[in-house]
């Protein structure tokens, strides 16, 4: 325990974690100064990681019970608890929070670095907390009352007519079952009482609004969790993993290294029911997420 350094990378998020080898297993003590260091910085960063997707897992079960893969892609072969992020599958280049379309998003998320590209292919990762903060006061109170809609049948950027058959091909599987969720737009951080804005890329209406309408209020939230003050910048290496608040941060892979290989494993924990600051929680509006997650307490 005494061996652990933490050192901040962004004023607002980020910090690298030395001291700690997470190969092995953790007592409870640094696993607690673990995620007291999440809770502060919303994402950590581990250099030179001596992991397989069995050390992954096992790193990512001191947080919690693991989450299946993903609702409805599948996982790497021999480990359904392993997501491969990989530029061959498609590319994440949007703002969103894992899986948020169903009713408990996981609470956090692990990304391990496979295959990293000579240059580009960083990971941004925003603190949607700080983005609540930086909201005026009037559009701050607007925000508290509202809830979204989140869905995995999201509006493409790209037209259908635009996709080849392979890329047609992981849409579908992507919404081969449909989940439809209501979550409050500023949840409350169980274990920080913080509040964040929980919107990104899934949240594809405001209850009680045209899609229109919606459309403007959430592109106008949203600026504030892109503020580049608001955001890490992660450019991977060899051999590190990142930690993340599934609960309070959004993050975008960005697509600018070409037709380079990039393959991330990911690995998420299994999070509780949403809560607005009104303490009502999140409801299923469509699909039944049960074979993906359990629900944490």
């Amino acid at each position: 325990m005494s061996d652990i350094e933490i050192q901040k990378v962004t004023a607002h998020i980020g910090a690298r974690v030395l001291g700690v080898d997470i190969s092995k297993p953790l007592d409870d003590i640094t696993a607690a100064a673990l995620r007291t260091a999440l809770n502060e910085h919303k994402a950590l960063v581990f250099d030179d990681v001596d992991l397989d997707d069995e050390g992954q897992q096992a790193f990512a079960r001191h947080f919690g019970d693991l989450t299946t893969a993903h609702p409805t892609v599948p996982a790497v072969d021999g480990a359904p608890n392993v997501l491969p992020v990989d530029s061959e599958r498609g590319r994440a280049n949007h703002w969103h929070t894992d899986v948020t379309f169903v009713l408990n998003p996981p609470q956090a998320s692990t990304l391990r670095s496979i295959t990293v590209p000579p240059y580009g292919g960083e990971t941004l990762i925003a603190n949607s907390a700080a983005a609540y903060r930086d909201l005026p006061e009037p559009l701050r109170a607007f925000a508290d009352t509202l809830w979204a809609e989140h869905t995995n049948d999201y509006d493409y950027a790209v037209p259908d007519e635009n996709i080849d058959e392979e890329q047609a091909a992981q849409r579908a599987q992507f919404t081969s079952i449909k989940f439809r969720t209501a979550h409050p737009v500023v949840r409350v951080h169980p274990l920080t009482g913080e509040r964040g804005l929980f919107i990104g890329g899934f949240a594809q209406r405001i209850i009680g609004l045209s899609v229109g309408e919606s459309r403007k209020i959430l592109d106008l939230l949203q600026a504030y969790v892109t503020r580049p003050e608001n955001i890490l910048r992660w450019r991977w290496s060899p051999n590190q993993l990142v930690l993340f608040d599934n609960r309070i941060t959004q993050h975008y892979a960005i697509d600018n290294y070409d037709d380079l290989p990039r393959r991330l494993h990911r690995v998420t924990v299994a999070g509780d029911v949403p809560v607005g600051i009104e303490g009502k929680e999140s409801h299923s509006i469509e699909g039944d997420a049960s074979h993906y997650t359990s629900v944490a307490a």
